[in-house]
């Protein structure tokens, strides 16, 4: 017999699980469907992001930093570390017990909000305006009805042509996380976001690591101030050896590792390494959803097609994340579940692209929102840029990390906040100033009015925003 619900959500990632738990506070009768599972066969809610992308990532982020910090910066605090040694294992333990407490916040949220739980893979199997009928494949098969759906299966990594993932050798974003000892030699194809968070964590782990990108520019996302900053820091001062414009030839396995055939424009080139981490990129998770069987429609990429407000071309089926258009990032899902869940329920939902912000987690971390000084130029659009350097900043001093700067950008005539970059320490927490600005169509003069803790990192927020009229205090 049928379980009934008003929301099925099917998929328990960051959009998932965030859009079951709004619907469910605003008195819609929930489930959540997802199958993410332990090594023990338990249930692992979070998704990709919980479980093998932006959680556990950032835990190694953190240790590989703190091991850095400890070899190379703690004797200019005067701390001197004796017999300073890597425990990989111990390492990768704690990495597993961050993601173990991800999960079962999930599960506790879950229960919080009496958000029904089923373990499996769900699909449709039939249904239409008045209700629609999702199965859920598991060690019990489980049959639901739900008045609305909202598909968030998240994505899948890409992998290069006839070159599949076994995640001893050919590693995607899981596998990168579970190498079981530092190799001699890392090599690493894609240097974005997870290319070079990856790289940036088995670098400092004692790898060399040789990157090839495809594209002829360095971070071309991001603004050219910062990428330009970015590219001296990883491999002027990182040792990344970063190689842009490589075509990727064949790839060959063999007992001593990978050996990946490539061609610049210098020529054509081979690399030799013992685990090779493939990142270019990742695909919309829509198989075995039964799309066909419903007339769900997608678009030639497999990205589930969806009109502004998240609807699908079938009643009451929604979609988000990233198996839909838009950035794929877990903020960007959690945002749209929270609007898909408050327009079932008759409320309005509110998701503004254009404040999405983006963060790359290295050291310094990179981050921004808003456009970047190439995309103003190619429309058109008069701005004023200002920028200030952490190298100012006294708090940067005092932690000994005064890489990078702070840039803002706003419209000529009315001052408004166009874009703001930043590539430094915490990166990551002063774009949500930024953010704000942008949501409430701050000028730079806003910013530049408000009075900043002294001496803190947000300085620099300031000094940016007051650079943009030329009249920055401290530099």
């Amino acid at each position: 017999m049928s379980k009934a619900f008003d929301v099925v959500v099917i998929g328990g990632g960051p959009g998932g699980y965030i859009a079951a738990i709004r619907a469910a506070q605003l008195g819609l009768r929930t489930a959540c469907v997802d199958d993410w599972q332990t090594a023990e066969g338990k249930p692992a809610l979070g998704g990709t992001c919980t479980n093998v992308g932006c959680i556990p990532s950032k835990a190694l982020l953190q240790s590989s930093e703190n091991y850095e910090q400890a070899a190379h910066a703690f004797p200019e605090h005067g701390i001197h570390v004796k017999g300073l040694a890597l425990d990989l294992e111990r390492m990768l333990a704690r990495k597993d017990k961050v993601v173990r407490q991800n999960n079962e916040g999930v599960t506790y949220l879950f229960r919080k909000n009496k958000v029904g739980f089923f373990h499996g893979r769900g699909r449709f199997s039939g249904g239409g305006a008045e209700g629609w009928q999702i199965t859920v494949e598991g060690r019990n098969e489980e049959a639901l009805t739900a008045k609305h759906v909202i598909v968030a299966t998240g994505s899948n990594p890409r992998a290069l042509p006839e070159t599949a993932f076994d995640n001893r050798l050919i590693l995607d974003n899981a596998g990168a996380l579970e190498i079981p000892e530092v190799p001699k030699r890392l090599g690493v194809v894609g240097a974005g976001v997870i290319g070079l968070e990856m790289g940036s964590v088995w670098r400092r782990l004692g790898a060399e690591v040789t990157m090839l990108e495809m594209l002829d520019t360095f971070l071309p996302a991001a603004d050219e101030t910062v990428a330009k900053e970015a590219w001296k820091v990883f491999t002027k001062d990182q040792g990344l050896n970063i190689v842009l414009g490589a075509a990727i030839g064949s790839v060959t396995t063999g007992k001593k590792g990978v050996t990946v055939e490539y061609s610049t424009k210098a020529g054509k080139h081979k690399l030799e390494c013992e685990r090779l981490i493939v990142c270019i990129g990742r695909v919309p998770n829509t198989e075995g959803l039964g799309a066909e069987a419903v007339g769900l429609r997608c678009d030639e990429r497999g990205s589930i097609e969806v009109d502004e407000h998240c609807r699908t071309n079938l009643p009451n089926v929604w979609a988000i994340g990233d198996v839909v258009r838009g950035p794929m990032l877990a903020h960007k899902a959690e945002e749209e579940g929270v609007a898909v869940a408050q327009r079932i329920a008759g409320q309005s939902g509110h998701v503004d692209f254009n404040t999405v912000p983006w963060v790359i987690y290295t050291a310094p971390e990179i981050a921004w929102v808003g456009k970047t000084e190439q995309q103003l130029q190619s429309e058109g659009v008069r701005y004023r840029a200002g920028q200030f350097p952490f190298m100012a900043n006294g708090r940067a001093r005092a932690m000994g990390d005064t890489r990078g700067l702070v840039k803002f950008i706003a419209d000529a005539e009315t001052d408004r906040v166009l874009g703001v970059h930043i590539i430094g320490p915490m990166a990551s927490e002063l774009i949500a100033e930024a953010v704000v600005a942008m949501e409430f169509r701050a000028a730079a003069e806003d910013i530049a009015l408000i009075c900043h803790a002294h001496p803190s990192l947000s300085e620099a927020m300031k000094e940016a925003a007051l650079a943009v009229a030329r009249r920055s205090l401290n530099v």
